[in-house]
């Protein structure tokens, strides 16, 4: 099966992805939930929260490093059982520490998967295929997001809130082992690593200095942290207008069914507009959007920008995936996307904490004001940033033609 003659795989992965994915999002809050129950205050469970993305940064570089070299096979298994294993743990953990411990689990085994998956998107697609493959994937990341805040809320509640929060955990762990259904029949390539020994690896900084690495690194931390903001704090910005939680809920799902639309009909898109102009018109109406939230409008009007900015925000994780994979040296693809999930991870720590500073100071309208700031920038990276690498540009060779395959379980 050569790269772009079969799309089954993308399917497959593409349905585990969501299972994964959905676990995630459901396990999250009610990760907030139990801690909450078990006695932890706000800095603790915020702490516990941090976790999961704090130790995927330590683990990143070096995942991808290996995962160039071909020695890191079966990480979308291994994913799905850290994924798996920290939600259930999570659920039967009795104290503070340990929460937060199979919290990092979690966070660990997501990391496994998104980066095994991505390296799998790039070397399994032609350079021209990469937009519209990478726009499919991601499409079972909004799917998640999208039913397992849902799932969570469903189970999460009565009196007996540590309880159901724990339940809702173990339902997760069960959620993100269907992922193997999806994930036993893809193949992967293997790389040959006779051309890409463990002395001839590309120095990170070379990676970083590469045009195009860092605009899709910057664009993709601006469109995640504009995602994480806009899901914490928009049920502030309700209790403060006085619109009903349910509402909010209503609208979070607008935000991220807009976003799969986006991605069904990405490829239209680039024909019409080419990837760097999309990037950037996307990027500029959703900086305007989420200055927008800050004013006090009627819901229907929330809703109608909610709306538009999901399908802004949709272009941003997909098109800056290939933009970081066709800039980087070929022997160093899954250390680029590596570093790129890095940066939404220093994003998912960093944009929190400069939006609660912002909301004590300025009130809590203000982080979308920020918000509005980062993606304007992001749309001026864009902007700069090539069309097609020069690597790329005018070659008509596939992205990799693996020598050997082997199943990934």
């Amino acid at each position: 099966m050569g790269p772009g003659r079969n799309r089954g795989w993308l399917l497959r992965l593409v349905i585990a992805f969501g299972f994964a994915q959905g676990a995630v999002s459901m396990a999250r809050p009610a990760v907030s939930y139990r801690a909450l129950a078990l006695g932890a205050d706000e800095r603790a469970v915020g702490v516990i929260a941090g976790v999961y993305a704090l130790l995927p940064l330590f683990a990143a570089v070096p995942l991808g490093r290996r995962t160039d070299h071909g020695r890191c096979a079966p990480l979308l298994p291994v994913g799905v059982v850290l994924i798996s294993g920290g939600c259930a743990m999570s659920g039967l953990a009795d104290g503070l520490w340990g929460m937060a411990v199979w919290s990092g689990v979690m966070g660990l085994g997501h990391l496994c998967f998104v980066i095994g998956a991505q390296s799998l998107v790039a070397r399994q697609s032609a350079p021209h295929e990469q937009d519209r493959n990478f726009g499919h994937f991601t499409i079972g990341a909004s799917l998640g997001q999208l039913v397992g805040p849902i799932a969570a809320g469903a189970l999460i509640g009565g009196p007996d809130m540590a309880g159901s929060s724990a339940l809702a955990l173990l339902v997760a762990g069960a959620v993100a082992a269907v992922a193997f259904t999806s994930l036993w029949r893809i193949e992967h390539p293997v790389v040959d690593t006779s051309r890409t020994a463990q002395g001839d690896r590309v120095p990170v900084q070379r990676i970083l200095r590469t045009r195009g690495v860092p605009a899709g690194i910057f664009v993709s931390l601006a469109v995640l942290s504009a995602t994480d903001i806009l899901t914490a704090y928009l049920p502030v910005v309700g209790e403060h207008r006085g619109i009903a939680p349910s509402v909010i809920g209503l609208l979070l799902s607008l935000r991220a069914a807009a976003t799969i639309a986006c991605r069904l009909v990405l490829t239209p898109l680039l024909r019409m507009l080419g990837r760097a102009l999309l990037l950037t018109v996307t990027c500029l109406l959703a900086a305007v959007l989420c200055a927008g939230i800050a004013l006090p409008v009627p819901v229907w009007t929330l809703a109608l920008m909610l709306t538009v900015l999901g399908f802004c925000l949709g272009v941003g994780q997909p098109l800056s995936m290939t933009t970081v994979v066709q800039a980087a040296p070929d022997e160093a693809r899954s250390t680029a996307l590596a570093l790129r999930l890095t940066g939404n991870r220093l994003g998912q720590v960093a944009a929190p904490a400069a939006a609660g500073l912002v909301a004590g100071v300025a009130g809590v309208a203000a982080p979308f004001v920020m918000l509005g700031a980062l993606l304007l920038v992001s749309s001026g990276i864009a902007l700069r940033s090539p069309a097609k690498p020069a690597r790329v540009r005018g070659e008509g060779r596939r992205a990799e033609v693996p020598l050997r395959r082997k199943s990934d379980i």
